[in-house]
């Protein structure tokens, strides 16, 4: 009987990765980084003439967190943050969270799957009950600002037709890139370039097989 597979041929690197069966070895940084950049969020939708892509989402959500109060985020802590949507840029697929139940249990078994793969490769720590809350809160932070400031949705639907309870922001939490406006969606090139020089820093010398205790210093 056949092997059922899934092939994805990745770009920049050429490499092959089953996303059926995921090898943590499959991809490089800068596969990831270019795949995020090419995936977009609220259904590709937005007020401005670029969609906003969830590598752009993932250093929002990071920004965020390291401005909670509390304990300076560990390289680890951090880097679990930046990638916890990284499953979907080798899916091509951000999911609307509504929509999701339908998809049914192969689509979320799939997702484990890479999620597994994708903590295996950077040894990304456990969260904690805390922690978790915590970039919940973040997540939901980034997600009414983005509905307010980049797809147009108004404060009043927000609340009352997305179910968002999180006031959204006014001021972007990312440095503005030069020529562009604050919340403006950045073109995927920038996003993967920026996206990568981040992702760099925090795995510098793991890439996820390294020893996992110089994680846990502060970081920036």
């Amino acid at each position: 009987m056949k092997t059922v597979r899934a092939w994805v041929r990745l770009s920049p690197s050429g490499r092959q990765l089953n996303l059926l069966d995921p090898d943590p070895d499959a991809w490089n940084d800068a596969d990831l980084a270019v795949g995020l950049s090419r995936t977009y969020r609220w259904g590709g939708h937005s007020a401005w003439d670029l969609p906003l892509s969830v590598a752009q989402h993932s250093l929002t959500v990071l920004a965020i967190r390291q401005a909670q109060p509390g304990a300076k985020l560990t390289r680890g802590q951090a880097l679990r943050e930046r990638l916890h949507d990284a499953d979907e840029g080798f899916l091509s697929f951000d999911c609307i969270t509504p929509v999701k139940p339908y998809l049914g249990d192969g689509y979320a078994s799939l997702v484990a799957r890479l999620q597994a793969a994708i903590v295996t490769r950077y040894q990304l720590p456990a969260w904690s009950a805390d922690e978790h809350a915590q970039h919940k809160q973040a997540d939901r932070l980034a997600a009414a600002s983005e509905a307010l400031n980049v797809v147009g949705w108004s404060a009043h639907d927000i609340r009352h037709t997305l179910e968002i309870e999180t006031p959204p922001l006014s001021r972007d939490p990312l440095t503005t890139p030069v020529g562009m406006r604050a919340w403006q969606p950045w073109p995927a090139q920038l996003a993967a370039e920026l996206f990568l020089q981040e992702l760099t820093k925090l795995s510098a010398g793991r890439n996820g097989r390294g020893p996992a205790g110089e994680m846990e210093a502060p970081y920036p």
